[in-house]
């Protein structure tokens, strides 16, 4: 089942005798597992009627025990399983599974992978219950879910804000949610989130980050390329160089691929490269500075780069004196 789908049952009450939430992004596992909780019982049904157990201090017999209990008092008996990798099999509980408490809702949190879908436990939960698996997103999907999620509360991003708190806050959904939620606690609803509210709010500089770079570097803009980078060897720690090297070599990754669509119109090119179509015109200008030659070269000096900031090949330059001879070799490429 899908995540929107799952989460809208469990608000209309529609629950599932077992829930079993595989994966590697903790996100989708705790909203599912947090809606369950606050929607099944009521404050005064919890304290009778919800068993919270970790994987790692329980074992299977306690957890079944628990799930066959009644309720008391209430239509649920809620049993929460956190840390179920912590477990060593749970394919004992695959007799519980064929025939579950219908009064019961157990829920199974399994992070970070998943378990045999071989196994008798879950081939069981997948014919009476739900079976979700929680991928993590790829980077180029972030952006998209960011504008969704803040769609729900009410909200809408800029562009350049969403490629903002990506890059600063890299994929972790769990991250970005919580920056989000303190974000427009201040806002009022309908606000629009610009890159200045993003600076203000959460510290990211509009001006000196590695879309400003990507950008300075497409329209050959020496002195802006170098304000930015000295900018960055002031302040490491907020953009370091691990973090700065593969955004600038995906953009001149973009940038080759534009080559093959250099003829299109800009919402082909934007859908081509897999941009928002505000970023299109970007590449289309850049393009006119970069031939083929020229984005391979640059891509030669990234890589380069890439080594140096390994120790690979190194005479004991700083990270800062990588970008700025990176930079240096880009703009003459």
């Amino acid at each position: 089942m899908e995540f929107e789908q799952i989460i809208r049952d469990i608000k209309n009450k529609a629950f599932k005798p077992i829930y079993l939430l595989t994966g590697d992004e903790e996100y989708f596992i705790d909203k599912i597992s947090d809606a369950i909780e606050n929607s099944a019982l009521n404050d005064s049904e919890k304290e009778f009627n919800q068993t919270v157990l970790y994987g790692i201090e329980t074992d299977l017999l306690t957890i079944e025990s628990e799930a066959k209990r009644f309720p008391m008092m209430s239509e649920f008996n809620v049993v929460i399983v956190k840390e179920a990798q912590s477990l060593k099999k749970l394919d004992g509980l695959s007799n519980y599974a064929k025939n579950p408490s219908t009064s019961t809702i157990l829920v199974i949190n399994y992070k970070h992978g998943k378990p045999d879908g071989r196994s008798g436990f879950v081939k069981e939960v997948k014919k009476s219950g739900v079976f979700f698996e929680s991928k993590k997103l790829y980077e180029n999907q972030v952006g998209p879910w960011i504008d969704s999620y803040l769609k729900r509360k009410g909200y809408t991003i800029e562009p350049k804000a969403t490629f903002l708190l990506v890059d600063f806050l890299g994929t972790d959904l769990s991250k970005i949610s919580n920056e989000l939620g303190k974000l427009i606690i201040n806002l009022a609803q309908g606000t629009v989130i610009s890159p200045s509210i993003i600076e203000e709010n959460i510290g990211i500089s509009k001006d000196f980050n590695v879309f400003e770079l990507n950008k300075a570097l497409g329209d050959k803009n020496v002195l802006k390329a170098n304000r930015i980078i000295n900018y960055m060897g002031k302040n490491e720690k907020a953009h370091p160089i691990q973090m700065v090297l593969p955004s600038v070599y995906r953009y001149f990754s973009q940038l080759l691929l534009y080559q093959t669509v250099r003829n299109c119109s800009s919402r082909e090119v934007a859908a081509k490269l897999g941009v928002n179509p505000f970023f299109a015109n970007d590449y289309i200008s850049a393009g006119r500075n970069y031939n083929t030659k020229k984005v391979a070269r640059s891509i030669a000096a990234l890589r380069k780069a890439d080594n140096l900031s390994k120790g690979i090949g190194s005479t004991g330059m700083s990270n800062h004196d990588i970008l700025q001879e990176l930079v240096f070799e880009i703009l003459h490429a």
